[in-house]
C-alpha cells in the first residue's frame, strides 16, 4: 500500500477500491446511487464525474453485463478509476474531461446516467487537499450536471443523482422539457431527523408528475451509539449485500 493511497472495502468485500487516503474519499452515497439506478444487463451507463469509480463499480457487481463509461475531470482520480476497474475484473472506460466540454470518446447515447455532484456551497475557504477541493465544491452549477445528462440519454433513458437536500430546488428546475416522470427519495439519518440527502430519478421524455417518497432512514436509535454500526435492515441490504434500491421508486 502507498502511503498516499487506501485500499477500502466495499459491500462487505465483494470490491476493493484504491483512493487517496486524503482526498476526496467515496463512501455511503456511491453505494446508495449504484443501488437506485435502473440498469439492466446490457444497458450502456454512464457515470458523470465518477472518481475513483466507486458507484460504477457497484452498480456493475449488482448488474452483469453492463457497458460502462465515466467521465472524471482529475486525472489522478480518472487513473484510479481505471485501477480499481481492472483489479476487480470490471469493464470501465473512464475518460478524462469537463462535463461542459464533452470529450467526443463520449458524445453517443446511453441508457442510464448517474452522477454524484460536488455539493460543497461555492465559497467559502477551500480544502487544502486540492483533489477533495475539486470534487467537494459545487463550482458548476448543478443545472449543467442535468443538461449534460439530458443531451446522453437515449430516449426513455434515465438520469439518477444523489445530491444535497439544498440543491433539489435548481435540478427540479433543470429537468424543463426533456426530463420528466421525476421521483425523489429522501434520505434521513435517523428517525425524526431531516432529509439532507436525496436521490433524484428522471426519465427523459417522461410525462408523469413529479412524486415525492417517503424518506429512507438509514440508522435505528435516536443517536450514534459508540464505534458499532447501526444501519437499519433495508440500508444494511443496500450498504453491505449490494440490494437494489427500486422498489422504493415504484
Amino acid at each position: 500500500m502507498t502511503p498516499d493511497l487506501t485500499r477500502d472495502a466495499f459491500l462487505c468485500g465483494r470490491l476493493h477500491l484504491w483512493q487517496p487516503r486524503r482526498g476526496y474519499r467515496a463512501a455511503t452515497d456511491a453505494v446508495f446511487l449504484a443501488a437506485a439506478c435502473p440498469a439492466e444487463p446490457g444497458h450502456r451507463v454512464l457515470d458523470l464525474g465518477c472518481g475513483v469509480g466507486a458507484a460504477s463499480l457497484c452498480l456493475a457487481a449488482r448488474v452483469p453485463g453492463l457497458l460502462q463509461a465515466g467521465l472524471e475531470v482529475q486525472e489522478d482520480y480518472a487513473a484510479l478509476a481505471r485501477q480499481n476497474a481492472a483489479e476487480n475484473g470490471i469493464a470501465l472506460e473512464v475518460v478524462t474531461g469537463d462535463l461542459t466540454a464533452m470529450p467526443q470518446a463520449l458524445r453517443r447515447g446511453f441508457d442510464q446516467v448517474i452522477a454524484n455532484p460536488p455539493w460543497y456551497p461555492r465559497g467559502g475557504s477551500p480544502s487544502p487537499t486540492k483533489g477533495r477541493d475539486v470534487a467537494l465544491r459545487a463550482e458548476l452549477p448543478l443545472a449543467e450536471w442535468v443538461s449534460a445528462a439530458a443531451r446522453r440519454l437515449e430516449p426513455g433513458g434515465w438520469l439518477t443523482m444523489i445530491l444535497g437536500a439544498d440543491g433539489l430546488p435548481e435540478v427540479l428546475g433543470a429537468l424543463g422539457t426533456r426530463l420528466g416522470s421525476a421521483a425523489v427519495l429522501p434520505l434521513a439519518a435517523r428517525e425524526g431527523r431531516p432529509a439532507l440527502r436525496v436521490i433524484l430519478r428522471a426519465r427523459k421524455g417522461g410525462r408523469t408528475a413529479l412524486r415525492l417518497l417517503a424518506p429512507l432512514v438509514i440508522h435505528h436509535g435516536a443517536e450514534h451509539d459508540g464505534d458499532r454500526e447501526s444501519y437499519n435492515p433495508r440500508a444494511n441490504e443496500i450498504l453491505r449485500n449490494g440490494a437494489a434500491l427500486l422498489t422504493e421508486f415504484n
